[in-house]
């Protein structure tokens, strides 16, 4: 028996699709019916797993010809990534944003297993939990110095 829930499936045949073209136009509704669950499902799976730190934009149009338009981001080099994730951490950043980040860096390949690894480690909330309210602010300051650091072009 297979083990995927629901949302694993939408999002597993979203991303098929997108290894194909690099844009697509879905009907929730439609989306909905192929997958035998409510329409907030696919709002669930678009929202969360289709986000911009992810590499993907999302743009609907609602109405009865309404539609979601998802496109794969193409970065232009490594220099735009980092800014561009720069700027989306911003004062505080969740230890679940900052995996998304991690994931991120590493797809496209700025970053070795290893490295991920050890980002992970220096803002998992084993290591700053104890700081309470401050956490996620330590935590988006951790991740924009190792962005800066990356940044750096090696000799």
């Amino acid at each position: 028996m297979n083990n995927q829930n629901t949302s694993d499936l939408i999002e597993a045949y979203l991303k098929k699709i997108l290894e194909e073209s690099n844009k697509i136009e879905i009907r929730r509704a439609e989306m909905a019916h192929l997958f035998n669950c409510v329409p907030s499902q696919i709002n669930y799976v678009i929202n969360t797993r289709f986000t911009i730190q992810r590499g993907y934009s999302v743009e609907s149009k609602r109405g009865g010809g309404g539609y979601i338009r998802i496109v794969k981001v193409q970065i232009s080099d490594k220099d735009q990534l980092l800014k561009q994730m720069d700027r989306l951490i911003g004062d505080k950043l969740s230890e679940k944003d900052a995996l998304i980040f991690v994931q991120k860096l590493y797809e496209e390949q700025v970053i070795t297993k290893r490295e991920g690894n050890i980002m992970l480690s220096a803002v998992s909330k084993n290591v700053l939990g104890k700081l309470g309210s401050n956490e996620d602010a330590l935590r988006a300051q951790i991740m924009c110095s190792f962005l800066q650091r990356l940044s750096y072009e090696e000799e």
